[in-house]
């Protein structure tokens, strides 16, 4: 039994003080209100002007093929090619005839058709290095985009600042971190992930707010029981572990208790017509939700459209099983993120809230350009296109270009480093300005020379 009046510090086998204890159960590091916000501010790092301003990154694992996206090359051979035909826009490129959607909105978001990285063609390195701007080298793993965000601006709500959806991603056959947390700044900034699928009937959050048994009053009286414990433990441990866990409990109370937070989880509360826009399945229920926690003021929010390249159809058209073949792209996997972002977009729009949230569509890397024996395509780092909409962007344009098969880039090459300095520009961030790195030692938000893709704003 655990002793409230005894005056000692106690720990168990594996060295988990009392207060580990009591407050092991607090959800974890789900984000927290930080005074680095108003030192980042006070130092220049932050532009005020654009404190309203959040992202959605949308990210396309599995990695579709430029060729049969975005990037079409109607004049090279067919085995490069491939089978699709491109479709003209409302913007000044074209499309794959499988994305109508994008098409419809083409005014709305621009494409980099110039994108690559040197990292090795896998997809755990591709993640790396498309999250964070750098590859993870000397056992330093780097904070992903959102962290970064997080880290200098703080919360503006209940709700945590960075939020995954709708969990992190899995296993990419690397073994490697998949640069989905908060790396060297620590575990107090990995995002908070869902870990639920919104498109299910019975969809709830699990770990984030309470069963409707369990009622304020008595959250409320959980919450003064543990102020009381804490009083007759206050001389005990005050190290750095400690208060990171109690800003933890604190955040996580604030979480439970906040009708805004339980609002803004609540998909019950759209039109069934507006669900349906979206699609009734994960990632388009994701994108929904991405949407609404925008709305309730989070900061970033990082939209998984598959959890692994494994025993699932994805962007990972090799050709052949385990994998997706092109039809199985162009028949569930292209309508499914087509019909997802149209809907974001258009309705972001609707709700004058495109201006002030960057939508950024990215992927670990491309597809060869010659099609396999298997009628597929495989890995290639060395081009492949993202998009852009929203916080700034301007729409209907395609910036950079590729060779004629879509090899390499041919004009305005675009390494991982400008796609983040790219979000953070749009965000408000100064590109100068310094995290505190491994060891204490100021690091630079992005490389030194490197800028944000100017071309889009």
């Amino acid at each position: 039994m655990l002793n409230l009046t005894g005056r000692g510090a106690s720990h168990t086998c594996n060295g988990v003080t009392r207060r580990d204890f009591l407050q092991v159960g607090t959800l974890g590091a789900i984000g927290l209100g930080l005074p680095s916000f108003l030192a980042a501010r006070a130092a220049g790092a932050v532009d005020p002007a654009k404190d309203d301003r959040s992202c959605i990154m949308i990210f396309n694992l599995g990695a579709p093929s430029q060729l049969d996206t975005f990037d079409m090359k109607p004049e090279a051979p067919a085995e490069v090619r491939g089978p699709f035909k491109p479709i003209d826009t409302r913007g000044d490129f074209q499309v794959s005839e499988i994305l109508p959607g994008h098409a419809a909105i083409g005014d709305k978001f621009s494409i980099v058709r110039s994108c690559y990285h040197t990292a090795a063609a896998v997809h755990d390195a591709g993640w790396q290095m498309m999250q964070t701007g750098r590859q993870f080298t000397g056992g330093v793993n780097y904070p992903h985009a959102g962290a970064v965000v997080q880290y200098l601006k703080g919360r503006r709500s209940d709700l945590p600042p960075h939020v995954v959806l709708p969990e992190t991603m899995g296993r990419g056959g690397g073994n490697l971190p998949n640069g989905q947390a908060g790396g060297f700044l620590g575990m107090a900034y990995d995002p908070f992930a869902l870990m639920a699928d919104p498109s299910q009937p019975d969809f709830k959050v699990p770990d984030l707010l309470p069963p409707q048994s369990l009622g304020d009053v008595r959250i409320d009286r959980r919450r003064r029981m543990r102020a009381a414990v804490e009083a007759r433990m206050s001389h005990l441990e005050a190290t750095e572990p400690a208060s990171l866990l109690d800003d933890n409990f604190q955040a996580a109370y604030r979480l439970m208790s906040s009708p805004q937070a339980r609002e803004a989880f609540d998909l019950s509360k759209e039109p069934q017509s507006v669900r349906e826009r979206y699609g009734m399945n994960r990632l388009g229920q994701c994108c929904l939700l991405a949407r609404r926690l925008v709305e309730a003021r989070v900061r970033f929010v990082t939209v998984n459209t598959f959890l692994t390249v494994f025993n699932e159809i994805t962007w990972d058209i090799h050709g052949s099983k385990p994998f997706t073949s092109i039809e199985g792209m162009k028949d569930i996997v292209a309508p499914m993120y087509d019909q997802a972002y149209s809907a974001l977009i258009s309705d972001l729009d609707q709700r004058g809230m495109l201006e002030t949230t960057l939508v950024a569509g990215l992927a670990e890397f491309g597809r060869t350009p010659k099609v396999n024996p298997a009628g597929g395509r495989d890995h290639w780092p060395q081009c492949f296109s993202c998009t852009f909409a929203g916080g700034g962007v301007q729409g209907g344009r395609a910036v950079g270009a590729s060779d004629p098969v879509g090899g390499v880039p041919a004009d305005r090459p675009a390494p991982p480093g400008e796609i983040i300095a790219t979000i953070f520009h749009a965000l408000g961030l100064d590109l100068h300005a310094e995290l505190p790195g491994p060891g204490g030692r100021p690091f630079p938000l992005v490389d030194f020379g490197v800028q944000e893709i100017r071309e889009l704003f």
